[in-house]
Parts: C-alpha cells; structure tokens; sequence
C-alpha cells in the first residue's frame, strides 16, 4: 500500500521525536512492502519564524492531502517567556484541531501486571484497570472568551460546550466502548 502523510516536526523536541518515528515507519513500511510518501510542513514556532502563523495555509492543506498527520510538538522558550507575543506557537495546534476536526483526546489508561508494584498506587486500587478517558479539544478552555472587566478587577475564562460537541464526543465513546469493550469516561 501507498500512504501519505504530513509530517509536522514543529519545535523543540518535536523535530528529534519526529526523525526517529519516521526510521521506525519506513522500516515498518519496508518490512512490510508498503510505501509512505513524506510531506513535511511548517507549523509552531518554526512556521512564525517563516511566514508569521503557526498553522499556515500551505501546512493545512498539505493536511487535507494526506492519508494521516505525524505530529512533534509545538512551542519555544522565547514566546514563552514574551507576554506580548501576538502569536503563539500553541496557536497552531489549537486551529489545526479546529480546522482539521480533531476533537477527541482518546486516553487508553491500563495496568501492566509486571510493573503494578512499582506504582506508588494501592495494588487493590488499580489492578485490572482498564478504561478510556476522552476530552473535547474544540471547544472548552481552549476556545472560551477570556478578558477582563471592571477595570482590570476581574478576569474571566470561560469553559463553553455546544450541544453539538458533547453529542460528537458521547457518540465517540459509544463507539469506542462498543469496539474495544472498555469503559470510556467522558472529561
């Protein structure tokens, strides 16, 4: 088989975590007489540094094109540590999910029996655990209306859901718990 993918290194450890998850893939891919296509993008700190946005167009739709997305990471010491950056790095990642739809964080959580006594967890209290967390990434935190108001005295941050984003990510845990038979906690 032929694929495609994206390949958005982004920024500080994301470019040597990136180099390394491609050797793995074309040597799975060679092993397994498949062919990958590498098409790699700007994004982050890298992508303002270029051409001034982290999420480019150009980035998207190299996206659109691709079979699936190989994501580093995102950020860099000197927008951290500049409160009057207008843009952020993070920035990125926040409309890449939008504009890619990507809003389910699926998190397996589960024991293995060889390594359950080096938790500092009560054995009686995780073994055999086995469920699935999810969390909305479109909407919430990341996107709610922050300021401030009467005169700088009060600041807000405001968590919002849509029906439509609680529906999508009820639905997605259905489906998860019907495939894999796990129990799914929706956050």
């Amino acid at each position: 088989m032929k694929y495609t993918i994206a390949l958005l290194a982004g920024d500080g450890i994301g470019p040597e975590v990136i180099n390394e998850a491609v050797k793995v893939s074309d040597a799975i891919a060679k092993k397994f007489n498949h062919e990958i296509n590498w098409m790699p993008a700007l994004t982050g700190a890298c992508a303002i540094d270029a051409v001034g946005v982290p999420y480019p167009d150009e980035t998207h739709e190299i996206c659109m094109k691709a079979d699936a997305v190989l994501f580093g990471a995102i950020g860099h010491p000197k927008y951290d540590n500049d409160p009057k950056a207008t843009v952020r790095p993070e920035q990125g990642l926040l409309l890449m999910r939008k504009k890619l739809g990507l809003f389910a964080n699926v998190r397996p959580t589960f024991t293995f029996p060889s390594l359950i006594d080096n938790s500092p967890l009560k054995r009686e209290r995780i073994e055999g655990t086995d469920l699935v967390f999810l969390r909305e990434l479109t909407g919430g935190i990341y996107f709610g209306e922050k300021g401030r108001k009467d005169n700088g005295d009060t600041a807000f941050d405001n968590c919002v859901y849509t029906r439509e984003e609680v529906q999508r990510l009820a639905k997605k845990g259905f489906e998860l718990a019907m495939t894999r038979s796990k129990k799914i906690m929706l956050c």
